[in-house]
């Protein structure tokens, strides 16, 4: 069975209600990161116009992704600029650093 990536970047106050669609849906683990940049929104009083976001990355089988992209988008949906932007990304091999096998769609 193929893997995704889904990978999110999403208004940081909406972190915590994010979290809590996943978990609820279950997904299994997440990874989150604190980044900074500018697409359709830029803060210009900034200097460098960037603003803070969230980036979520989530490995996943490939029959899973779209319904974890539904649930982001409507925890993280506000209507403005900024929101954020959701992509699915094919994985080729997923591994298990410690068991140092080839991961499986059922065990992620």
């Amino acid at each position: 069975m193929p893997h995704r990536k889904v990978t999110a970047i999403i208004r940081s106050d909406a972190l915590e209600k994010v979290e809590s669609r996943l978990q609820e849906f279950g997904v299994r683990g997440i990874s989150v990161s604190r980044v900074k940049g500018y697409g359709e929104y830029a803060n210009f009083y900034a200097r460098d116009w960037l603003t803070s976001h969230a980036r979520i990355e989530i490995f996943t089988a490939a029959e899973h992704a779209e319904q974890i992209v539904a649930a982001i988008i409507d925890a993280a949906h506000v209507g403005q600029a900024g929101d954020g932007i959701v992509a699915i990304l094919p994985v080729e091999k997923l591994y298990r650093i410690r068991s140092r096998a080839e991961a499986f769609a059922g065990e992620i």
